[in-house]
């Protein structure tokens, strides 16, 4: 059981947290624009029109995540008592979410290795550290 908040868990946990906020602006504010097409492999603008609902949604999930984890490691850091045990459970079940969907990710399509491991193995290393040293 994670009671408390390693500062290196929180790094990680912050740092993966960033990078789903960009993945936020990426889906669910940029999708149509040619570089985000070209970063997520779309090869049209009307491939990115006929995505953009699922892709918005889909940006949604990981602003919510990205919150989880930068939100849980912040009160993990400075609170105390029942407050921060909530705070490193918040950051690592929302780390642990990034993680599996990374592996969600590459188990679907092994092309997409690279977007994998972007995406999963911060919040992989936050859990683990938290885990081992929480």
């Amino acid at each position: 059981m994670v009671e408390t908040v390693p500062v290196v868990a929180a790094v990680f946990a912050v740092l993966a947290g960033l990078i789903h906020v960009y993945i936020f602006v990426m889906e669910s504010l940029t999708w149509t624009s040619a570089r985000t097409r070209a970063t997520f492999g779309v090869g049209s603008e009307a491939e990115a029109l006929a995505t953009r609902e699922l892709a918005y949604n889909q940006g949604w999930y990981n602003l919510f995540l990205a919150a989880g984890a930068i939100g849980g490691a912040v009160v993990g850091l400075v609170a105390s008592g029942p407050t921060q045990t909530a705070g490193a459970a918040i950051m690592v079940f929302s780390t642990a979410c990034m993680a599996a969907a990374a592996l969600v990710l590459i188990t679907r399509n092994s092309a997409m290795a690279r977007a994998a491991a972007v995406q999963g193995v911060l919040p992989l290393l936050a859990v683990v550290t938290a885990l081992l040293l929480g």
